[in-house]
């Protein structure tokens, strides 16, 4: 029995026809695909397929047999693509992580320089929140993230990419939209809208301003990510800090404008793990600055 017997006795099961599967199926003759057919039941032993005035329909026998005929093919399939996988050499892979919402700035470059050196290399993106990046880091699921320094990163070296400015975000018809800067004591009395325990790092540098500017601001609501936040601003006509990216995401009800003296600001680092031999972090990291001047010039 040959492989070939399986696939036409297929091919006739699924078109029910000797004529429509020879011409249309298996670009042969009706006699030839009638020959090869007549081959296999006798090796089988049994009628595979009977005549009927509609063509030809599966015996009982001819309906077990199909089955196994299937996964016959299938696991020839399989075998032919396992051996194909195994003679070629094992891709070199990558895998980038961003601050959701930062891809937008950092991921072009970042694939530019990957890609410039090595034209054949592999490369995953994943977008999470920072504490998630920092996980799977430290899990050895990621090579390398743009996210904020974790307080829990443990063995987790940093290197700063950017420096972002805080920004008050509000409705676009708000009264102090009209205004080019805005004081912090302004926003007393409004709805504030802080972020929530997904951004650790952004929450404590909003507290710690607040603290120290000594203006009291009752949170109204917590947003898990900007387009919480977009909603949220627009919906309760509420105001947010948020870093400087947030701009990249306004809707045309949104808009943002800059703290009136100084702002604080809040780091966007690539985190890797400390320990991890990839030459290609190691590529990577060597031309960090590289890819600092292209987004900043990219920016201005």
């Amino acid at each position: 029995m040959e492989l070939r017997h399986l696939r036409y006795f297929i091919a006739v099961a699924e078109a029910g026809s000797l004529t429509v599967a020879a011409e249309q199926k298996l670009f042969t003759s009706q006699p030839s695909l009638s020959r090869q057919i007549r081959d296999l039941e006798e090796q089988v032993g049994v009628a595979l397929l009977a005549r009927s005035a509609r063509g030809v329909e599966l015996t009982p026998a001819g309906r077990a047999f199909l089955d196994h005929a299937r996964l016959a093919l299938a696991q020839v399939e399989a075998a032919r693509q396992a051996a194909r996988r195994a003679a070629q050499p094992p891709k070199t892979s990558f895998a980038l992580g961003f601050l959701t919402g930062q891809e937008m700035s950092w991921m072009p470059e970042a694939m530019h320089i990957l890609l410039d050196q090595l034209p054949d290399l592999e490369i995953t993106v994943t977008s999470q929140y920072s504490p998630d990046l920092a996980d799977a880091l430290l899990r050895g699921k990621l090579d390398l993230a743009f996210m904020r320094r974790e307080p829990r990163g443990g063995d987790l070296a940093y290197r700063t990419v950017v420096r972002e400015p805080l920004l008050v975000v509000m409705p676009s018809d708000h009264k102090l939209a009209a205004q080019e800067t805005v004081a912090l004591r302004q926003l007393a009395g409004e709805i504030f809208i802080n972020v929530s325990a997904t951004a650790p790092s952004l929450r404590v540098v909003i507290d710690t301003y607040l603290e120290r500017s000594g203006v009291e601001l009752k949170v109204a609501h917590e947003i898990d990510n900007l387009a919480m936040a977009m909603s949220l601003v627009a919906s309760t006509r509420g105001v947010a800090l948020l870093p400087a990216y947030a701009r990249n995401f306004l809707p045309w009800s949104v808009v943002s404008r800059p703290l009136k003296g100084e702002a604080p600001t809040i780091d966007l680092a690539v985190g890797y793990l400390g320990g991890n031999p990839s030459p290609i972090l190691k590529l990577f990291l060597s031309r960090l600055d590289e890819l600092i001047e292209r987004v900043a010039k990219k920016r201005s």
